[in-house]
């Protein structure tokens, strides 16, 4: 569509028009608006802007000051509009209060710059809370997806949702959905896990809630990210279009249809020579034509210019900005670049075809409309925004909550929990860091590490602080550095733990961005061996002979090997945010009864990658091969302070299936399976049942087995709940010979696991019918049921512990 108004036009009225009405839909007042506005207006709304962003230092992104160092000037940036304002709080600390009312001005500045009077849709990052100075900081994704509860993720959504709504913010660049493939990729901190139905579950509940919450969820990374080569950020991607299909993209179709998430932000990565920004049969073909998408799409930042100055696919930024756009990418984020005068002069020259703008801006202004952007009444910021606060009692406890429930006790031979007389020695260089808690998105590493002046804006208590409060005979030695060669330390470890009744050794990372810390956005790592010498004072105080307690308080699993074995107990924790040194002390002194579960396995060969979970026959050990990839704990692994019984396991509909022979199971239908859990401990705790499917002969090679249902089950001590799921058939589907999705006959088994490297029963069924074809519309959920029981008696069998 033609503009019908030229660049300098006549203003125009802004009352009692169509595209002010808000008794007409949003695509209606779009489509009235849009043949108003000229190229350039057009194109406004299609970028962003990034007041303040650094073009040098220490701080900045690879490639960051080519993108951002000649930035306009804001009066001639804001003169035909503005679509988006780039992290008015994520760029520097800044007091909520008054950053609230900063952006409430530019907005009015914006509003009266222009002929429509648009205001910008403001977004912000928020993956492990809402990134701003003084805001909470929950745990990092690993933690999410260790919790095995996407009911609690979708309370903290909705916490951080109506925290960045009540600054005037209107859209969260969370979550991240991609599947780890690659433990040595640096962003393996912010992904949920390594299974596709665990990270499509756990992602669209944290949609559920920002969405709930009236702020634009936004999908990260469409698609492929997080599987390229070696690990490296932004290596190309060796990917087919089965592992594309049946791992990469079903967790963004949960968080789409589950979710409801508004927008979607494209992958760097290539795969098989075609970067995702340009990739117009994923942005277009499957995700609108096929998957019926109708938010936006919006550039990672600078991933349009990085088509030419990257990829090499584009010979100049009109190019780049001419592929985006037709590939789907509807915004340029995080600045305004190749979208702006390079793309103008594009479309006036007649080098770009309008339509393409025009399409894009439908998009955008149903979006800005739909958020209520457009109408007459809308407010840049509330009423109440003096009493503006971003880390407050109820955030907090969610945030410890989560904490706890993410904490996962990977072995305990008897070493915990600590008892309170005994002498405790806290050796290890993260034991006294409160900012090893902290994931490399979270305000304080990600913006606070730049401006040390301003303080961490939040009180974080390391673990050594929490741990004096329950532990009063408590003794410290850092041992060594996070990174370094310095073990001049060890010998003063070595000699603390000596002389105490057990010691806690707390190891791990330091989050961080491009090689500023072990973890991260661009630090990558080269193998899975613990940063620097900490692998050296593991050893060292394992000799001691004193029992250890090794804490790895971490943003990836590193490899645990033999040289490990020699410890009593062992717990994993991913970056657990702000309240995680109290969560942390509380189950070790077992005031919290551990009940997290790996979202990813833990290997023992510090080389032996990739992992075997989700790999069919001949990817786990074999005799074929002389390496056991078999991991030191697999994917769902946790124990628990109590113990539980799993019992009764049965087909309970379609009836007529026993533990020997096969139900049948229609194609086109469901099938319920239910066991029965018993605590048969002396302490409440709950037991994480999960649900594996093995297909043992399809067309195309399957993984043994991959989750298909999960739940979280409280038990008091003697009590037992039935605990019954209800598996749609759909859920079997995989991609066969033909490259579609189908529904195969065939024998099957649904395991009920402990973890996926323990098995407590198997269930034969056999799907009946003709093979049959499903797509994006398939059924993706597997339903949960737990019917409590009267309580039992303490079973004298031992059960897991």
């Amino acid at each position: 569509m033609r503009s019908q108004v030229p660049a300098d036009g006549e203003p125009v009225s802004r009352d009692a028009t169509p595209w002010r009405d808000a008794r007409l839909s949003p695509a209606e007042r779009a489509e009235a608006l849009l043949p108003l506005m000229s190229v350039q207006e057009k194109i406004a709304q299609l970028v962003g802007v990034w007041v303040g962003a650094d073009a040098s230092g220490e701080g900045v992104a690879p490639h960051q000051s080519d993108m951002v160092a000649e930035t306009p000037a804001w009066d001639s940036v804001i003169a035909y509009g503005l679509g988006q304002l780039t992290r008015p709080f994520g760029t520097a600390p800044v007091d909520p209060v008054l950053g609230a009312r900063s952006l409430a001005a530019s907005q009015a500045q914006i509003v009266a710059a222009s002929r429509f009077g648009i205001p910008a849709q403001v977004h912000e990052e928020c993956l492990t809370g809402f990134a701003a100075w003084r805001a909470t900081v929950y745990p990092t994704p690993l933690g999410w997806g260790a919790s095995f509860d996407p009911a609690l993720v979708e309370e903290m959504a909705g916490r951080i949702g109506r925290s960045m709504r009540a600054a005037g913010v209107h859209q969260g660049l969370a979550p991240v959905v991609d599947v780890t493939r690659d433990y040595r990729w640096g962003r393996t901190e912010e992904t949920i896990g390594e299974d596709p139905y665990l990270v499509g579950t756990t992602g669209a509940a944290y949609v559920r809630g920002l969405e709930n919450a009236g702020v634009v969820a936004t999908l990260k990374h469409f698609a492929g990210y997080s599987a390229s080569r070696g690990g490296r950020n932004l290596a190309p991607v060796s990917m087919g279009r089965r592992e594309l299909a049946d791992v990469i993209l079903p967790p963004f179709e949960m968080a789409l249809r589950l979710g409801g998430a508004r927008s979607v932000m494209n992958s760097y990565a290539e795969i098989d020579g075609m970067p995702a920004a340009a990739d117009e049969q994923l942005l277009t073909g499957l995700l609108r034509d096929e998957w019926g998408f109708t938010g936006t799409v919006v550039a990672d930042y600078f991933a349009v210019r990085f088509l030419q100055t990257l990829h090499g696919v584009a010979e100049r930024s009109a190019d780049a900005a001419h592929l985006a756009l037709r590939a789907g990418i509807d915004v340029e984020l995080p600045t305004v670049d190749a979208f702006g005068d390079p793309l103008v002069a594009a479309v006036r020259a007649g080098e770009i075809d309008e339509a393409l703008i025009d399409r894009a801006l439908r998009r955008v202004l149903i979006q800005k409309i739909e958020l209520g952007l457009l109408d007459e009444d809308w407010r840049a910021v509330p009423d109440d925004v003096a009493d503006l606060r971003l880390d407050d009692e109820a955030s907090r406890d969610v945030a410890v909550r989560l904490a706890r429930e993410s904490v996962v006790l990977l072995r305990n031979g008897g070493a915990l929990p600590l008892t309170v007389a005994s002498r405790v020695a806290l050796v290890g260089p993260v034991a006294d860091d409160p900012m090893a808690m902290l994931g490399c998105y979270s305000f304080p590493n990600h913006v606070g590490v730049n401006h040390s002046d301003h303080g961490l804006g939040l009180d974080i208590a390391s673990l050594r602080e929490e741990l004096a409060r329950r532990v009063p005979l408590l003794t410290h030695e850092p041992g060594c550095t996070i990174t370094g060669d310095d073990t001049s330390g060890i010998p003063a470890a070595v000699a603390a733990a000596t002389a105490a009744d057990v010691c806690v050794l707390a190891v791990g990372d330091r989050a961080g961005m491009f090689g500023r810390g072990t973890s991260g956005e661009g630090c990558d790592a080269a193998d899975l061996r613990l940063p620097g010498v900490q692998a050296d004072l593991v050893r060292a105080v394992l000799a001691t002979g004193t029992p250890v307690v090794l804490v790895l308080m971490t943003g990836r699993p590193y490899a645990l090997g033999p040289e490990f074995d020699a410890a009593a107990a062992v717990v994993q924790a991913f970056f657990l945010g702000q309240l995680g040194g109290q969560a942390l002390a509380e189950v070790l002194t077992g005031a919290v009864n551990p009940s997290g579960r790996l979202p990813v396995s833990v290997p023992r060969d510090a080389g032996g990658l990739p992992g075997t979970y989700l790999s069919p026959p001949l990817g786990h050990r074999s005799k074929v091969s002389s390496i056991d990839p078999t991991p030191a704990y697999p994917f769902g692994h946790g124990l628990s302070y109590t113990t539980f019984e799993w019992s009764d396991a049965t087909v309970v509909e379609p009836a007529g299936g026993t533990r020997a022979e096969a139900a049948a199971w229609p194609v086109d239908g469901e099938v319920r399976v239910r066991i029965t859990v018993s605590n048969t401990g002396d302490r409440a705790g709950t037991e994480v049942v999960q649900l594996y499917l093995h297909d043992p002969v399809a067309q195309t090679t399957r993984p043994v087995i991959r989750l298909v249902g999960y739940t979280r089950v409280p038990l008091e001590p003697g009590a037992a709940a039935h605990v019954t799921f209800g598996v749609p058939a759909d859920v079997a589907s995989f991609t066969g010979r033909s490259g579609r999705r189908i529904v195969e006959p065939g024998a099957v088994e649904l395991r009920f696991g402990r973890s996926s490297g323990e098995m407590a029963a198997a269930l034969p069924l056999r799907l009946t019918g003709a093979e049959r074809q499903v797509g994006h519309q398939r059924e993706l959920l597997t339903s949960v049921r737990i019917e409590p029981l009267v309580a039992v008696a303490h079973s004298a069998q031992e059960g897991r512990g």
